[in-house]
């Protein structure tokens, strides 16, 4: 599965509530989160984003509360992938299940706001300019989870598929 878009680079210990502040937790429509994505700190970022653009952050991203909002907003904005040096272990397991891909790499210091890179998700293969590297792989059983869009509907297939 190979993925380009553009970069949107972020710092170290980006919290979910730098993603979607808090007093956005009742929304539960995905646009709406969307909307509000990263508005702590770039609050135009849910109309400069396009579909298909990443997200590149340091160390610790998506520290905080354990709240599954997060990646659903950055997923409402149409980005299907975020690369990290490190994620905070909720967040990685909140993501998967929801459907968006993250990959463990460093290369923040790397790459600037615009910069274009394709990325072979089940490869790892991260390219750009100045940059060729591999990021640990994302095992084949949770590229399944992204590709039916997390576990729940992984789930509801798997079901289906009994009946």
């Amino acid at each position: 599965m190979i993925l380009k878009g553009r970069v949107w680079k972020f710092g170290d210990n980006i919290d979910t509530d730098i993603i979607i502040p808090a007093r956005y937790l009742a929304h539960t429509d995905p646009k709406v989160l969307g909307s509000h994505c990263m508005e702590p700190i770039a609050p135009d970022f849910h109309e400069k984003v396009a579909k298909g653009d990443f997200i590149v952050g340091g160390s610790n991203f998506g520290c905080g509360s354990s709240r599954e909002h997060a990646p659903i907003a950055i997923l409402a904005l149409g980005i299907p992938l975020v690369i990290a040096r490190s994620f905070a272990r909720i967040f990685y397991r909140n993501s998967f299940n929801k459907g968006l891909a993250l990959l463990e790499a460093d290369i923040v210091d790397r790459v600037k706001d615009g910069d274009q890179l394709e990325i072979d998700l089940l490869a790892g293969g991260i390219a750009g300019p100045g940059i060729d590297v591999v990021a640990k792989p994302i095992p084949p059983f949770m590229i399944e989870l992204i590709n039916e869009g997390g576990l729940m509907n992984y789930l509801k297939r798997r079901l289906e598929a009994r009946a």
